[in-house]
């Protein structure tokens, strides 16, 4: 059977990061930490549980998860977020897979959470995402903050009925407090374009995005929760153009 590394990035997830490890503990031959330099005890459980904790200081979540990807010693490899958890159906299906692999890269569903609760709203599920992948046939690409990993030309990949379990909001302040940060860096990455392609984007994006997440993606039907992750939405998309009209 083919050897797995699962590849995880921190900066302060103490409150998270003994669960991920725990949830992969089954399924890994190796579990590598890429932290941030952390200021709390992230470090010090990652190592108690037995995983190997490298450091580096972060310049982008895409540059970092390229950098975890290149430090891992076996070919497959698992990407989780620290507020992530393999599911008990991900740790069924990872072995057989690696047993025979018949692609290079798998796609996850990710069942994320808002105060506990299980959105199914907002384009929160099923927010397909490629995790399992061969090391050097694919690199994380897209927009900071928001990634995406794809495999290079010619390389296949196959869709699992299985879910990464995401704890992605535990309350309304770190929602508010994410879309804020997200909203930041995005604006440093539109910071090159044109200021009348950043004003047409600031009027026409926000709008679009509230109806696509409320309406489309049936936001509503996940009540007053799926009303407040919509608006936040909303404000990201707005926060992001005007932060970069404005140069902030």
């Amino acid at each position: 059977m083919q050897k797995l590394s699962v590849v995880i990035i921190t900066f302060n997830e103490e409150r998270n990061i003994s669960d991920c490890i725990k949830s992969v503990q089954s399924i890994a031959d190796e579990i590598l930490i890429l932290d941030s330099f952390s200021k709390d005890k992230t470090v010090e459980i990652a190592e108690g549980l037995g995983a190997i904790v490298k450091r580096h200081r972060f310049d982008g979540h895409i540059q970092q998860k390229n950098r975890a990807k290149n430090m891992a010693t076996h070919q497959w490899v698992l990407s989780l977020d620290a507020d992530e958890r393999a599911s008990e159906e991900m740790r069924i299906a990872i072995p057989k897979i690696l047993q025979n692999p018949k692609h290079d890269g798998y796609w996850f569903k990710r069942r994320n959470h808002y105060k506990g609760h299980w959105i199914k709203g907002c384009g929160w599920y099923p927010d397909a995402k490629l995790r399992l992948w061969k090391r050097d046939f694919g690199s994380w690409t897209g927009k900071n903050p928001h990634d995406t990993f794809k495999l290079y030309t010619n390389e296949t990949s196959e869709h699992l009925n299985a879910d990464i379990i995401h704890y992605t909001y535990p309350n309304y302040e770190t929602l508010k407090a994410q879309s804020l940060k997200f909203a930041k860096i995005s604006a440093k990455s539109n910071s090159h374009h044109s200021k009348l392609y950043l004003l047409s984007k600031l009027i026409v994006s926000p709008v679009s995005k509230f109806i696509k997440s409320y309406i489309f993606r049936r936001g509503f039907a996940d009540g007053w929760n799926g009303l407040v992750i919509s608006s936040w939405q909303t404000k990201e998309t707005f926060l992001k153009y005007y932060k970069a009209l404005k140069g902030k």
